[in-house]
C-alpha cells in the first residue's frame, strides 16, 4: 500500500506553482466538476517516499521527473548528472521541487504526466461527454 491516498472520485495534482504549465493545469483542475486536491510541491513538503511512488505510478525512474534542462539544474549539476544515483535524484526533488519536470495527475489509480494544458484536456475527455456519472 502506498502513502499517496487514492480516491476514484478525486483528481490529485502534484505541480509547481513556479511553472506556467503547472499553474495552467491547476486552474483547469480547479474548474473541473470533479473533486480535486492540488499539491503545490513548491509550498508543500513531498517526501522521498511520495516522489518514489509518483515515479513508480508513471513507470519512470525518479531522474525522469526532474527537469534536467532547467537552468537551475544545469547551473548546479551541469553534465555530471550521469553520476547521480536514485537518492541524489530524490534529494534534488525534495530540496528543489520547482525542478519537477511536469505536473502529475492521479485519477483513481491512474497516474499521468501532463506535459501541457492540452494533455490535461485530453486526459479529461472521457468525462466530458456531458453525461452524468452515477
Amino acid at each position: 500500500m502506498g502513502v499517496i491516498a487514492m480516491d476514484k472520485k478525486q483528481i490529485t495534482l502534484y505541480y509547481s506553482s513556479e511553472n506556467s504549465i503547472g499553474k495552467q493545469i491547476n486552474a483547469y483542475i480547479q474548474s473541473s466538476k470533479k473533486k480535486n486536491l492540488a499539491v503545490d510541491v513548491s509550498k508543500t513538503n513531498v517526501t522521498g517516499t511520495q516522489w518514489a511512488e509518483l515515479a513508480d505510478g508513471l513507470n519512470k525512474e525518479i531522474r525522469d521527473l526532474v527537469a534536467q534542462d532547467h537552468p537551475d539544474f544545469l547551473e548546479t549539476y551541469g553534465e555530471n548528472q550521469q553520476e547521480l544515483d536514485e537518492n541524489d535524484w530524490l534529494k534534488i526533488l525534495e530540496k528543489e521541487p520547482h525542478l519537477l519536470k511536469n505536473p502529475i495527475a492521479i485519477d483513481g489509480e491512474n497516474y499521468i504526466e501532463l506535459e501541457s494544458a492540452a494533455s490535461f484536456k485530453k486526459f479529461m475527455e472521457p468525462d466530458s461527454a456531458g453525461l452524468e456519472k452515477s
